[in-house]
């Protein structure tokens, strides 16, 4: 009997080929899953992935049968109500089948749904796989280099601290036989003549004191001397640990997400925003290994927040938007103006602003704002006519392609409008 045991170093994973191949099959329902999963989620929340459940008249497997064979003829009565494919409703009533309150049965099956968890990599592969970030062909990413510290070796100078021990051991002892080399030949030459001599003394004390010995007794005491004499160790035998600054290129963008907090703006449409910037936050994540966020809300004052007042802070008031797009324009100048750091914004609001203001709103994000971006989202939270603000920006839209809008009517759109704003472009 033949006996296979696996002792790859990859056996851990050994069923990942099957998982994909699953993952591929049932794509559209995993999707379906994914696409609702945000709800509840802070805006950073990535550490976990999410539980997934497809049902199980979808796991089913095709079979293949025998038919009826022969000839044979069937009469189908006609209907008003349902067409081939068509699911039949659960029949209304007490019975058992129906409200579930009749008694339990030891008869029939059933089958519950398959659950199985996405971790975040595939999470996040499968929100965003058929997205991209626009304008990262014609605008080349900012690079920030970094310096890491990494190990080079050794160096014969250095600081103490840095001091390798066997390293400097080993030179030391390198050094010590190649000096007290010549020397330890010399000695077992002399080491051995001299024990051929006391051989054959024989016991004569005569002998064994006769000058010939005596003189190879002192010559072999000074070649001692000479190899003690040597340093144990040396300062050119010192190694030191040598360590060197390594270039590390990497990327980092910085998101403003603004909101308006007026009184037009209820809890809902809040909620709404709040949905499309972790969107905006988790897509960038793809693209980027550093990712700052700054959060900017405004009614007639802005000012910057940090993420738990930015959604749940209550203080309210009117609407004049210029004061967002101010304040973000400070900042950009004091904290980002290096042209070290990708540079995105998100804009939610209701679109209602004072009229005397949209003009300037318009002059600061053309001017002063969109320059400075790789990309700039507005989106407008109503269900209603498009407001004076949206017909503003739209000017803007037309002349400046790193510049979207979209109109979200309900929380049903966030995600259609998202792939709008950030869908591959097709060369």
């Amino acid at each position: 009997m033949v006996r296979i045991i696996d002792r790859r170093f990859d056996s851990k994973n050994k069923s990942a080929v099957n998982r994909q191949r699953f993952m591929r099959r049932f794509k559209q329902q995993i999707r379906k899953a994914v696409s609702g999963a945000i709800e509840g989620r802070s805006i950073r929340d990535l550490e976990n992935g999410e539980e997934v459940a497809i049902p199980a008249r979808d796991l089913s497997e095709p079979s293949l049968h025998h038919g009826r064979g022969g000839t044979w003829e069937q009469v189908f009565s006609g209907n008003d109500q349902f067409s081939a494919g068509d699911l039949i409703n659960r029949p209304l009533g007490g019975g058992a089948g129906g409200s579930g309150q009749g008694k339990a049965s030891n008869e029939g099956e059933h089958e519950d749904d398959f659950v199985f968890q996405l971790s975040r990599e595939e999470f996040l592969d499968l929100f965003f796989e058929d997205l991209e970030l626009p304008r990262l062909v014609r605008t080349q990413l900012a690079k920030v280099t970094e310096y890491k510290t990494q190990r080079a070796g050794f160096t014969a100078d250095g600081v103490p601290a840095n001091i390798n021990i066997i390293r400097s051991m080993r030179s030391a002892l390198g050094r010590r036989l190649a000096l007290g080399s010549p020397y330890a030949g010399k000695l077992r030459e002399l080491q051995q003549q001299l024990d051929e001599l006391l051989a054959h003394c024989n016991g004569d004390q005569a002998c064994e004191d006769s000058e010939e010995a005596c003189a190879l007794r002192e010559e072999i005491e000074r070649l001692r001397e000479k190899i003690e004499q040597i340093p144990f160790i040396e300062r050119f035998d010192l190694r030191y640990n040598n360590r060197i600054r390594v270039p590390c290129p990497t990327t980092r963008a910085v998101m403003f997400c603004l909101m308006d907090v007026s009184g037009s703006m209820s809890e809902e449409r809040k909620s709404t925003a709040k949905r499309f910037f972790m969107l905006l936050y988790l897509f960038l994540t793809r693209s980027y290994e550093h990712i700052e966020v700054v959060f900017i809300r405004h009614h007639t004052v802005a000012k910057e927040v940090d993420e738990d007042e930015f959604f749940h802070s209550r203080e309210s008031g009117g609407t004049v938007v210029s004061s967002a797009l101010l304040l973000m324009r400070d900042i950009l100048r004091q904290r980002y103006a290096n042209g070290q750091w990708n540079i995105y914004g998100a804009q939610a609001s209701d679109g209602d602003n004072w009229d005397n203001d949209s003009p300037l709103c318009s002059q600061l994000l053309g001017r002063d704002i969109l320059p400075s971006c790789q990309y700039f989202a507005y989106i407008e939270i109503t269900a209603g006519e498009p407001q004076n603000l949206w017909r503003e920006y739209a000017r803007i839209a037309d002349e400046q392609p790193h510049f979207a809008m979209q109109r979200i009517e309900s929380p049903a759109d966030i995600y259609p409008v998202f792939r709008e704003l950030f869908k591959k472009t097709i060369l």
